[in-house]
Order: C-alpha cells, then sequence, then structure tokens
C-alpha cells in the first residue's frame, strides 16, 4: 500500500468542504494514451488505490505501463472504541487522497482502447467515486 515515509506533520486538520468541487490540477494525461478521470467528490484511501492498481495490472497481465497519478499523504486519526470524549486527537490509522471532480488518478499506455476501456472500468469499481475513460485520441 501507500504510505508516506516521512511527514512534516504527524496529524492534520480535517479540511472544511469548498465552494469549489471542481479540480485544477491533474487534469489531462501526462504519460499514457489512456486515463481513468473523477467524476464526483471524495476522500480515496490507500488501500482502495492499491485495490484499483491490482485490478488494472490482473487484467492488462502485466503488459504496458500503468501510472498512479495520486498519492494519499492526508493522515486520518481515529479513537479507539470504548473511550470517553476529551484526551485529545487520536493516532492516525491510515492515508487519503482528497479527490474533486475532474482529477486523472490512472494513466496507462501499450495496450489496446479495448482492453484499456475494460481494464480501467474494473479499476473504477473498487474506487468510491465515479469514474469515466478518457484517451488522447478522442
Amino acid at each position: 500500500m501507500l504510505l508516506p515515509k516521512k511527514v512534516k506533520h504527524r496529524k492534520w486538520q480535517k479540511g472544511r468542504s469548498r465552494k469549489r468541487t471542481v479540480e485544477t490540477r491533474g487534469l489531462t494525461l501526462a504519460y499514457g494514451s489512456y486515463g481513468l478521470r473523477s467524476e464526483g467528490v471524495s476522500w480515496i484511501t490507500s488501500r482502495q488505490i492499491e485495490a484499483a492498481r491490482r485490478a488494472l495490472t490482473n487484467f492488462i497481465k502485466r503488459e504496458g505501463k500503468i501510472w498512479i497519478r495520486i498519492f494519499p499523504d492526508k493522515p486520518v486519526t481515529a479513537r479507539p472504541t470504548d473511550i470517553t470524549m476529551g484526551g485529545g486527537k487520536g493516532n492516525p490509522e491510515f492515508y487519503v487522497f482528497p479527490v474533486r471532480r475532474g482529477r486523472v488518478l490512472f494513466e496507462m499506455d501499450g495496450v489496446s482502447a479495448t482492453v484499456a476501456k475494460e481494464a480501467l472500468r474494473l479499476a473504477g469499481h473498487k474506487l468510491p467515486v465515479k469514474t469515466k475513460m478518457i484517451s488522447k485520441f478522442e
């Protein structure tokens, strides 16, 4: 799974909802010919990214190349169950990447369009956001 080696701050504040739910960075394909673009807003955990990556690599039988365009570096903390209120913030449990609409999540190259479409569809089912396949050729 993807985890940061070192972080500047161990615990982050949650962050508030923004008026702008549309992404301004990472909108176009940079490496591959086919990509998976987010159509919704959510936190994507490192486990979900790994599950989608496995679905991609398994379907294309390790042909071609895959790029993961997101990295989970936001820590999410949790308090243990059966603990009363107070006593401070919990320990980091897992890491997420906050995704907004339009962000390219995965890219791939070296496979045919039909294989890429099916592989990206399978990977999209592993993620908590609606996704859409994009191509350089369209």
